[in-house]
């Protein structure tokens, strides 16, 4: 699908609802930490001479979530949650064989995994992906994401372009999609190929990999984006399914 249609159809109504990842996994899901800090108790040691001993203390110690990793996506979706928009049909986010799975079952709609841990000002994120399915999808990463300012999303299609993105919450579900660069890459694979794609957000330059070239570098100084989240994301169009198969994930320093 070309670009300006993508663009038109991103100004949607959109839900803007985070909804934890229990809430969307199959009958039998790969555990989920929360997000919360977790409840330790702090043991208290037996007198020797057997004095009665006060009920231990429950404590609340945080839950140590790192700021660079590779999520390989072998064990819990620990930190990560899901943002879904475009309409009300629920997506299956679940990982199956060391792959991150989002699956849109429905047209026009758009899913990002933002990983809720830790907030981000020079970062770089790459990740390896598959889109299963036969039908145009996009992937995208986002940096700097923040529900009040907005974030950078940088879209790789199927249909061999892509695009950089600045999306802005307007109101309680309603955003805006703003087009920063849109053009085409011969190093872009079809659907069922396996690709890597990485951005860096450094100062006020966003650099957009593919195969772990740069093939572009934009000046977003504009924009006056200082931090935020990263993530991850996928977009049905007008075909539905679309299954994005997310093998690995890797934040790490610019």
């Amino acid at each position: 699908m070309k670009h300006a249609a993508i663009s038109a159809m991103k100004k949607l109504l959109l839900l803007g609802c985070l909804l934890l990842i229990a809430a969307c996994q199959p009958a039998s899901p790969t555990p989920v930490a929360s997000l919360f800090p977790s409840a330790t108790f702090a043991p208290t040691p037996i007198p020797a001479t057997g004095t009665p001993v006060p009920t231990p203390t429950l404590e609340f110690t945080p839950t140590p979530f790192p700021r660079l990793f590779t999520d390989e996506f072998d064990a819990s979706l620990a930190g990560w949650v899901i943002l879904q928009a475009g309409n009300d049909a629920a997506p299956n986010i679940k990982t199956e064989n060391s792959n991150l799975l989002l699956q849109m079952d429905s047209p026009y709609t758009w899913v990002y995994a933002l990983y809720g841990a830790q907030d981000y000002e020079d970062i770089r994120i790459d990740a390896q992906f598959v889109n299963q399915a036969g039908t145009p999808a996009s992937i995208g990463l986002l940096c700097r994401y923040s529900e009040s300012d907005g974030w950078f999303e940088y879209n790789v299609s199927t249909d061999g372009t892509y695009n950089v993105l600045y999306g802005r919450w307007l109101a309680n579900g309603i955003a805006d999609y703003r087009p920063i660069v849109t053009a085409s890459s011969g190093a872009l694979q079809p659907s069922g190929a396996s690709q890597q794609i990485g951005l860096i957000c450094a100062g006020t330059t966003l650099s957009l990999l593919i195969d772990q070239n740069i093939i572009r570098r934009i000046d977003v100084s504009r924009y006056e984006l200082a931090e935020g989240k990263i993530g991850v994301a996928a977009a049905s169009f007008e075909n539905a399914p679309v299954v994005a198969a997310f093998d690995w994930v890797k934040v790490s320093e610019p």
